[in-house]
């Protein structure tokens, strides 16, 4: 199968002085026609994030988009490919600092096969179907406060306030001893009209799963939803990201390029032989 996509972003830098959220697409508030998102929160202090965060985006895209598959398939040997060429790259540039830089990872690719995604941290990718009011999927947060709600040693609605949020326990770092690695899904079951959304914990402040959800669910356009996830968003203090992916039409073929109209290739024929 072949997934046809829309797709909007968001990019805020909240209360924050610089901004350590990095996209790809880069950001343009419209990232229609591609197959491949990443979204990544950097961490380390002042520089040290944003170079994480734009390093792993720069270096996972240039790989996955030099090294198509004749299948058009993508998978986990696929992946591990471009992030060790982001761990390779953050190496060549940490600055050995004892307060290391770092970053969050949601990665999406649509491919022949479906919808693979993999995520470090605590930045997060839903799949949400509107014609079912429903989240099929989101990922776990690899964070402090969400291994202590899973043995029972929090309450989620502590979790909320508690001062040890911010703690994750996954991230893309320079010089690891062992690579951390990510949880990786190969998603099958897509339909017209789902949502993928990804997002930074700084979108997440103020907004539960059901929120997100309903937001998604309105009979409004992609356009009116990303400016009610602005809207609710606007008084955050982090830094706030997300790209919001949906499909339009699932092909059984890869669809082929379109060719330029009869006429326009007339012209161009006309304005090559004229400039010779």
């Amino acid at each position: 199968m072949y997934c046809k996509v829309t797709a909007r972003s968001i990019l805020e830098l909240g209360k924050r002085e610089n901004q350590e959220d990095s996209l790809y697409p880069p950001f343009t508030g419209d990232s229609s026609g591609g197959s491949l998102f990443i979204l990544c929160d950097g961490m380390g202090g002042h520089a040290a994030g944003e170079v994480a965060s734009q390093t792993v985006c720069d270096v996972m895209s240039q790989y996955v988009n030099a090294h198509p598959r004749e299948d058009g398939l993508f998978g986990e040997t696929d992946f591990y490919a471009a992030l060790n060429a982001a761990y390779d790259a953050l190496d060549a540039k940490d600055t050995e600092d004892v307060k290391k830089m770092g970053t969050t990872l949601t990665f999406v690719k649509f491919h022949a096969g479906g919808c693979f995604t993999a995520h470090i941290g605590d930045s997060r990718i839903y799949q949400i179907r509107p014609s079912e009011n429903r989240i099929l999927h989101v990922t776990r947060d690899h964070s402090l406060v969400n291994d202590l709600v899973r043995l029972g040693e929090l309450t989620p609605e502590e979790a909320k306030t508690s001062r040890q949020k911010n703690i994750i326990t996954r991230a893309v770092q320079p010089h690891q001893d062992q690579r951390t690695k990510a949880d990786c899904l190969n998603i099958t079951d897509l339909a017209v009209g789902d949502y993928f959304y990804m997002c930074s914990d700084g979108m997440l402040e103020q907004a539960e799963d059901g929120e997100i959800l309903n937001t998604l669910s309105l009979s409004r356009s992609d356009e009116d939803k990303i400016v009610i996830l602005r809207g609710a968003t606007k008084d955050n203090k982090d830094n706030h990201s997300a790209h919001l992916i949906r499909i339009v039409e699932i092909l059984e073929e890869e669809p082929r390029p379109e060719s330029a109209p009869e006429p326009e290739r007339r012209k161009k024929w006309w304005q090559k032989l004229f400039q010779s």
